[in-house]
């Protein structure tokens, strides 16, 4: 109103403000300034696994400390908000941390549900936003914990870990105990056999040779054939018990053993019978440990090929080769003598031992081929695998002796 002078003022019941000037009647209607506070929010029930949490009627701001089984992992939680202004129409935004991180995206719903939350620590949140979108200063909350079944807690999982260790330890320990018995009574057996039954057979084969050489003075002695057979049963009596300590002995239990005793055995077989042999070998760096039953059958079925190279092949010439591919062991013999036809002479096969030495390999989980034609020799291959299977072998062994 410039170049105006008012005369008089008036505010009426409706708070409009009126002015009378010397040009008329002017009227101010003041601008009514709406408040844009926050609305509040408060949680109005907490409902677990059915049963509602005593809360007060006007509801609450906070809850704390909260802790429900696990079998009460069911949660419907309902709130509620006041806006300030007449139809102010209210929306809420919740998140739960320890499941998610994020506001939900805003919405008319008062009341959410939580099936089958897992063990673990939660905490709730809910907010109001109005309708200029500003949001609750201070969210409601409620904190609380699903305590984990018994067999899921920390001490329980600690119990059962250290139980399966003290477990484990102690079938270790009578394991290996077991194996150390074992070990000194086969000591105990290869000691005795070799002191005791093998000096005695070599005293009876000595013995018989002395009375043959007295008896051979008397012309047409009845007694002089059977001191030779005693002689001779006796000398193969220490040879077969010479075998029976060597695969006993635990002092013996490697490759390198069974290899050596192989090799001797064919070259002084070999050699007595004018046989030229080749033998190679690639294990000379490999030092495996074996248990006795694989030494021993690999043996007897190594010695029984020799046997039948020498006795039947009729051969000038034998190579033998011994190898490791993978997890087997292989021995491979050939020789170039008058071999045999495999589909026509199953007896005579029998007879020479074949059979039983596929039996051996088989008790293995190995395998023996022979390859063998009229004319042009004979080839056989055994594979047997290093490490057979077994019941109790676990762990690797130590025994006294450092092994």
């Amino acid at each position: 109103m410039p170049n105006s002078f008012v005369n008089v003022a008036y505010r009426d019941r409706n708070n409009a403000l009126w002015f009378g000037t010397l040009q008329g009647l002017s009227k101010l209607v003041p601008a009514v300034e709406e408040r844009t506070e926050a609305p509040p929010i408060l949680i109005q029930r907490v409902r677990v696994a059915g049963n509602d949490l005593p809360l007060s009627d006007l509801g609450v701001q906070q809850l704390r400390d909260l802790n429900f089984a696990a079998n009460n992992s069911q949660l419907e939680i309902k709130f509620v908000s006041l806006g300030y202004r007449s139809g102010d129409v209210l929306q809420y935004q919740f998140m739960l941390e320890g499941a998610d991180g994020h506001w939900s995206p805003p919405t008319n719903q008062r009341i959410v549900n939580y099936a089958n939350l897992r063990p673990g620590t939660y905490r709730f949140l809910v907010r109001a936003v109005n309708a200029d979108g500003v949001v609750s200063k201070d969210p409601a909350s409620i904190a609380f914990t699903i305590v984990p079944p018994l067999w899921q807690r920390w001490w329980f999982v600690a119990l059962v870990v250290l139980a399966l260790v003290a477990a484990t330890h102690l079938i270790y320990r009578y394991h290996t105990r077991r194996l150390i018995e074992l070990e000194r009574v086969r000591t105990r057996i290869a000691t005795d056999l070799h002191d005791d039954i093998g000096a005695s057979l070599s005293k009876i084969a000595i013995l018989s040779d002395v009375a043959g050489q007295q008896v051979a003075t008397m012309r047409d002695s009845p007694v002089a054939g059977p001191l030779v057979q005693i002689a001779d049963t006796s000398r193969e009596c220490v040879d077969a018990m010479s075998d029976i300590v060597w695969a006993v002995n635990p002092q013996r239990d490697h490759l390198s053993d069974l290899t050596y005793r192989m090799r001797r055995f064919a070259e002084d077989l070999l050699d007595a019978k004018g046989i030229e042999a080749t033998i190679r070998s690639s294990l000379d760096d490999r030092d495996v440990q074996l248990g006795a039953d694989l030494r021993r059958e690999v043996y007897l079925i190594f010695k029984e090929c020799i046997n039948n190279l020498v006795k039947h092949s009729g051969c000038t010439e034998a190579a033998l080769t011994f190898s490791i591919s993978g997890p087997w062991l292989a021995i491979s013999i050939r020789d170039n003598g008058k071999g045999f036809d495999l589909g026509s002479n199953g007896a005579s096969i029998g007879g020479h031992g074949l059979t039983n030495m596929q039996r051996r390999a088989q008790s293995l989980g190995g395998t023996l081929t022979i390859d063998s034609r009229i004319g042009s020799g004979t080839s056989i291959t055994l594979k047997v695998p290093l490490q057979p299977r077994s019941r109790w072998r676990l762990w690797p062994l130590t025994y006294p002796n450092g092994r």
